[in-house]
């Protein structure tokens, strides 16, 4: 990812997006999904987050906040990455 690539605005023609039906939709590289696919599923909720107090750097901070909602998310993500490289192998 770029440094900057948090900044890049969107290419996508999203009037034409918005503009589909489903049957422009190309589904055909997804598998239905029949009785069998529900009567196997399980419904799996994500681990609720901890609510912590952590000390950042205020530039650090600043940049996180600068990319608009969700800039905890985007630092747990960054912190994410970071556990699951160092706990690889």
């Amino acid at each position: 990812m770029s440094e900057n690539s948090m900044n890049d605005t969107s290419l996508t023609d999203w009037k034409r997006v918005d503009a589909l039906t489903d049957a422009d939709i190309d589904t055909s590289d997804i598998p239905p999904l029949d009785d069998n696919f529900f009567a196997t599923a399980e419904l799996r909720m994500p681990e609720p987050k901890k609510a912590i107090t952590i000390r950042l750097d205020s530039d650090v901070l600043d940049w996180f906040k600068s990319q608009g909602r969700g800039y905890q998310t985007r630092i747990n993500a960054v912190l994410r990455m970071y556990v699951d490289r160092q706990t690889a192998g």
